[in-house]
């Protein structure tokens, strides 16, 4: 991997004991139409290996450091320190983020620490209800072994498996990954290294070669670019995907998000979002490079 790229550790664990591994959960969402084809259960990891300017869950970046500012004003009293760290009890909280917004660090208490057998242990409950699972974050992909130990349970009582990710961590070498997993729906938030950099803290060389490499084995479920005018560069997203997968861009599916300012915080936290004029002139141009699907959120 480039050096300029975002990576995860590497642990020098074996791979029976990652699999074993307890990550920290933001949350559990039952039935989701926006993740995937269908009706999905999709869980959301906290942590995240890159500082987007524009993102909607931003309290999902980084893990709690335990500096209480977030206890004193909780409502319900559902948070408490013992022994040094802050203590979430999920009974009690009433859910109005109070923590979220005061945070200055971009985390949130309200996490849980599951295991791959613990998080399918609630997915199975909706299983009447949903056609797959798919797993976002944060970026889920700092923790490929949870994923392939959720997916494989998952796979076996027929639920489709996605991963929603930034990109930024190389599929090579995730191979018994990709092999459980139905897809991967990956962002592309700026085709120009130096717009990507100043949007994420980061480099895109990793998430260029992802998109070469998945649409090679025809692992991409969806490619997604937001489009956020001045800060990426939408159009030659387009031009440079649709080059990149050559005569497989007919069959692949790209979704332009509108840039919305909900959960932002930051210098884009008062940007206007793109108008449906922008968005169908963007939507026009996919289609003529030769995209097989073209959604607008």
């Amino acid at each position: 991997m480039p050096a300029d790229d975002a990576a995860a550790p590497r642990s020098g664990r074996r791979a029976s004991e990652r699999t074993s591994e307890r990550v920290m959960v933001n949350k559990v969402i039952p039935f989701s139409l926006v993740d995937g084809p269908g009706s999905r259960c999709s869980v959301f990891l906290q942590g995240c290996n890159i500082r987007c300017a524009y993102c909607h869950n931003p309290e999902t970046q980084a893990a709690c450091i335990n500096c209480t500012d977030c206890v004193a004003g909780c409502p319900s009293g559902a948070l408490s320190l013992r022994e040094g760290c802050v203590v979430w009890d999920e009974a009690t909280c009433i859910g109005c983020d109070q923590c979220i917004h005061v945070c200055g660090h971009r985390a949130s208490p309200k996490v849980r620490l599951l295991d791959a057998g613990e998080v399918f242990g609630i997915v199975r409950d909706y299983v009447p209800f949903i056609r797959g699972v798919t797993t976002s974050g944060g970026e889920c992909m700092l923790h490929p072994c949870f994923l392939k130990g959720l997916f494989e349970r998952c796979r076996g009582i027929g639920l489709e498996t996605l991963i929603d990710t930034n990109g930024t961590i190389d599929f090579e070498g995730h191979e018994d990954l990709l092999a459980v997993a139905n897809g991967v729906m990956l962002d592309v938030k700026a085709w120009d290294n130096g717009l990507f950099r100043r949007l994420t803290g980061s480099g895109n060389a990793t998430v260029l070669k992802n998109l070469a490499f998945l649409g090679e084995r025809d692992k991409l479920e969806e490619i997604r670019v937001v489009v956020v005018d001045g800060w990426n560069d939408p159009e030659d997203a387009i031009d440079g995907i649709a080059d990149t997968l050559g005569e497989l861009v007919g069959r692949q599916r790209l979704k332009l998000i509108r840039f919305r300012r909900f959960g932002v915080i930051g210098e884009l936290s008062s940007m206007a979002s793109p108008s449906d004029e922008r968005m169908a002139q963007l939507e026009r141009r996919a289609r003529d490079v030769g995209f097989g699907e073209v959604v607008t959120a």
